[in-house]
């Protein structure tokens, strides 16, 4: 039986340099279970630009300790391109749908996926973390989590910043010093109400 446990690291896989995708926005694809670097692959080769921000996960055996790197967004992963011309998207295998609503792909926010991104180049102990919509908003004033927003929260003692992708309903979380934040002016938060498959049928 084996035993998980969150280690002290966050990495991104597949994260590839700006490329003439800049100014196209990003979209994120479901994809299946345990599936999301096979797709990465897929669509790097295609020329894509990707983002699939991993963190890593010790799992203890009765007999050893395994470091294995697992998505911060389990069924998903983050990619630039032009939503009217999806179908070589939509026909990578493994790929389910692109999140959106009445089957137009729905962009991510700029904002949260600049935090996201910004989060796993810093190297912090990010981990998935169940999704919080409401809270005191801050912005991270310095270090390397400059300019990351998300939600302060307390817990045990312990300061945690929140970063959520409100398209998905999914959050991340690392820890924090209470001194480096400042309050930001609330902004109204994206309202999803059901996601709905963009597929090529």
């Amino acid at each position: 039986m084996a035993v998980a446990y969150l280690t002290s690291m966050t990495e991104s896989l597949k994260t590839q340099p700006d490329t003439p995708a800049k100014g196209l926005p990003w979209f994120a694809l479901q994809v299946r279970s345990q599936r999301e670097n096979y797709v990465a692959d897929q669509l790097g080769a295609k020329g894509y630009q990707l983002f699939l921000p991993l963190y890593t996960c010790r799992k203890r055996w009765s007999d050893r300790i395994k470091n294995l790197q697992l998505p911060l967004f389990p069924g998903y992963l983050f990619c630039r391109f032009d939503p009217y011309d999806r179908l070589p998207i939509l026909k990578t295998p493994w790929l389910l749908r692109i999140v959106g609503f009445n089957h137009i792909p729905a962009p991510v926010d700029d904002e949260e996926i600049d935090s996201v991104r910004t989060l796993v180049a810093s190297g912090a102990a990010a981990q998935p973390w169940p999704f919080a919509g409401v809270g005191e908003r801050v912005r991270i004033e310095s270090g390397p989590l400059r300019g990351v927003t998300g939600i302060l929260s307390q817990i045990k003692g312990n300061h945690k910043l929140i970063v959520s992708i409100t398209l998905l309903q999914r959050s991340v979380a690392v820890e924090v010093d209470s001194a480096l934040v400042t309050p930001e002016r609330s902004r109204p938060l994206n309202r999803v109400n059901t996601l709905v498959e963009v597929s090529a049928t």
